[in-house]
């Protein structure tokens, strides 16, 4: 067994909150399990992360969520101390949380994203958006922070364009009606394919977030070429952004012309959620693997890129 644990939680991200939910269930098992396991609470201070750190840990667990958490910028510090980290490293987080980027390599590999462009903020205004409705979100951003659907010309734009807290780039991308669907990864592994049904709306941040947003159907009842498909693009991004340990591939399923339909990777999440309501603990349980399991195999699994 490693030795002493630190779980990264908190955060400076628009995913704070999530992030310390992560973390307080993440320490809670590893508890359980027989681990020295202490929680650091990130700020924005790199000196008193550095102080936190000593005595050095002999493994990190990174609960956290969104920009600087899980985009390879903590990843690079624990790099340069040589502490081993779960999850993925530095080049692979970072290319996930750049979508524009991750997007050419699922691309390359043969996945199928839906089109887009990205605009400069002061673009994004007086744009064309070309046929509605579109998906408007930020380039860098997890669990759905900022992504809003343009439904009617000039919807919400003038909001948008003045309190657009994401940074200047904005992705407009090719809204594709149908299902919502997600593949957890584990190691080399997909644990299964799940339907994710919001209550209201479509799955956003709220959606996700609390209790009673949406229903999860694990296995989704979807055609069985479609569920070999998506498993099989799971680990292919997986393995294309060069992810370790346990990865989340979120997919749209077009299957309003019938079944099977089409397929279309979004995004690679690095850093899935560990909350009650998160889909990678629900997947591993379907395939016989309880969350003090999960934890303690991510923990071992632990290691630097160098």
């Amino acid at each position: 067994m490693t030795g002493s644990v630190a779980v990264l939680m908190g955060g400076w991200s628009s995913e704070r909150e999530v992030s310390l939910t992560s973390g307080a269930e993440v320490l809670k098992a590893l508890a359980s399990a027989g681990y020295d396991a202490r929680p650091i609470r990130v700020e924005r201070r790199l000196d008193e992360l550095l102080t936190q750190l000593e005595p050095r840990p002999g493994v990190v667990f990174n609960a956290l969520h969104g920009r600087y958490g899980e985009d390879g910028c903590v990843q690079g510090v624990l790099e340069c101390l040589g502490i081993p980290y779960t999850h993925s490293g530095v080049l692979a987080s970072a290319l996930a949380m750049d979508k524009p980027a991750a997007k050419q390599l699922f691309a390359a590999a043969g996945i199928p994203c839906p089109a887009h462009r990205i605009l400069a903020r002061d673009e994004y205004l007086s744009a064309d958006l070309g046929p509605l409705p579109v998906v408007v979100k930020p380039a860098n951003e997890g669990s759905s922070v900022g992504v809003r659907i343009v439904r009617m010309a000039g919807d919400m734009r003038d909001a948008d364009a003045g309190d657009w807290p994401f940074g200047d780039r904005i992705m407009v991308e090719e809204f594709v009606p149908g299902r919502e669907l997600t593949v957890c990864v584990m190691g080399d592994r997909a644990l299964g394919v799940t339907e994710i049904r919001p209550r209201i709306g479509f799955y956003d941040y709220t959606a996700k977030y609390t209790a009673g947003g949406s229903d999860h159907m694990l296995p989704a009842p979807i055609h069985d070429e479609a569920y070999r498909a998506a498993m099989d693009y799971a680990v292919r991004a997986h393995r294309v952004l060069g992810c370790r340990g346990v990865s989340r591939a979120d997919f749209r399923y077009d299957d309003t012309g019938g079944e099977p339909g089409g397929l279309y990777l979004l995004e690679v999440n690095t850093q899935p959620g560990m909350t009650p309501l998160s889909l990678v603990p629900e997947a591993a349980a379907h395939v016989g693997i309880g969350f003090e399991e999960l934890v303690s195999w991510m923990v071992e699994q632990a290691t630097c890129d160098a």
